[in-house]
């Protein structure tokens, strides 16, 4: 599995846990310290994610890091 693969697959495990909470991506970037673009992003797997971002993101949705991590 390359990075690209797993900025794709990271992506797609917050876009279910905040679809799951019925958040959108402008909430959750509120929630979390960023912009509504930057989360498009970063669930589209278009960018890398730092730990602390990935870290504010996991905070917002109530969830451990490691559940948004499926590799």
């Amino acid at each position: 599995m390359d990075t690209c693969e797993r900025k794709r697959m990271l992506g797609a495990a917050i876009r279910r846990e905040r679809e799951r909470q019925g958040l959108s991506q402008r909430k959750l970037a509120l929630m979390a310290g960023s912009n509504q673009t930057h989360i498009w992003e970063i669930e589209n797997g278009g960018v890398s994610i730092g730990l602390d971002l990935l870290c504010r993101i996991a905070d917002s949705l109530d969830v451990e890091v490691r559940a948004l991590i499926e590799f």
